[in-house]
């Protein structure tokens, strides 16, 4: 299936929702990102981005419907996405940092799968840094556990 595909697949949903917006499709190293413009894009955002978590969920999920093998693709909506990318990576290496000079173990709060793929995203490549996701206590959810590489 072409990333294309996914485009119109988005645009639809948009449609059907009531939304007026174009998408616009660019290439990440994480996979392809759609791009939404539209007036109302504090709605299409929700409270904490869990609308636009539902969103690129269920166009997921569309996706995977038509093509199994699909690549999952991100979505975005006035940079909200992006902007809580780079706070997330930034917040990463600002962890990193202490585990390489303290050789403390550090973990972050609870985020869902693609902001811990994030992180290990951003990480993977560091020496002295390995990253692993664990479950928290008492929830169903996971946060990244910081620490010093084995050697």
């Amino acid at each position: 299936m072409s990333s294309a595909q996914s485009k119109i697949i988005l645009a639809e949903l948009l449609k059907h929702l009531g939304f007026d917006a174009t998408v616009e499709e660019h290439a990440l190293e994480e996979g392809p990102l759609l791009e939404v413009k539209t007036e109302d894009a504090g709605r299409l955002i929700g409270r904490k981005g869990q609308t636009l978590v539902a969103l690129q969920y269920l166009t997921n999920r569309l996706l995977f419907q038509q093509d199994q093998q699909a690549p999952k693709v991100l979505i975005d909506v006035a940079n909200y996405r992006s902007q809580a990318r780079d706070t997330l990576i930034a917040k990463a290496k600002e962890a990193a940092e202490k585990v390489r000079r303290w050789g403390d173990i550090v973990e972050l709060e609870p985020l869902n799968a693609f902001d811990r793929f994030i992180v290990h995203h951003a990480l993977k490549d560091d020496p002295n840094v390995e990253t692993h996701s664990v479950e928290v206590d008492g929830t169903n959810k996971k946060a990244v556990l910081l620490r010093p590489k084995r050697l």
